[in-house]
């Protein structure tokens, strides 16, 4: 179930259109000292195969190339100054749209004269998903999260794969654009 999940959150990335991302961070860390990552270790690595395997490598190789283009090493988990893992999640939400309608426009009929037509109220009442992908770094000293970014849109699923690639890559560069933070550069 949490595999497939992460694959309807991930595929939340696919509109990209009104990307919500955010951030946070310690600060009393100074990002300066982290010249080096590595990912988290997955519990299921024993088998190498997963139910959201290609989304799984896509948000990889998305954060993979922001981090390298910091300047930041690939390396073994033991070698390394943060450890990098992602979540996501997925959030029902309700819009519940009023609309109120006046026609019958009658200058010259019914008491008092001017507008005397008909009112018409219409509800809607629309529910959709929002899926947020969660990128935490964790200093692997101190074992302490000290950066997390996250980006959250509409789910929509009617993209292709060479699609599903941008879509990712343009949402952990919109999160991974908080990186380091702007406070901490001297």
């Amino acid at each position: 179930m949490k595999n497939i999940i992460v694959g309807l959150a991930v595929l939340a990335l696919s509109a990209c259109s009104s990307l919500k991302s955010g951030w946070d961070y310690d600060p009393s860390v100074s990002f300066t000292q982290y010249k080096t990552y590595a990912w988290v270790a997955q519990k299921n690595e024993e088998s190498g195969y997963h139910l959201d395997g290609l989304m799984d490598q896509r948000v990889r190789d998305a954060v993979n190339a922001q981090l390298a283009a910091k300047g930041m090493n690939l390396v073994d988990a033991k070698e390394a100054d943060v450890l990098v893992n992602y979540l996501t999640k997925i959030d029902k939400k309700i819009n519940v749209d009023t609309f109120n309608t006046n026609f019958g426009y009658h200058p010259y009929y019914g008491p008092g004269w001017g507008w005397g037509g008909n009112m018409q109220t219409q509800t809607t009442v629309r529910e959709y998903e929002v899926g947020t992908l969660i990128i935490d770094l964790i200093d692997n000293k101190t074992t302490k999260l000290v950066w997390r970014g996250s980006v959250a849109d509409t789910i929509r699923d009617k993209n292709t794969p060479v699609e599903r690639v941008q879509i990712i890559n343009k949402a952990v560069g919109s999160v991974m654009a908080n990186y380091p933070p702007k406070s901490d550069i001297k």
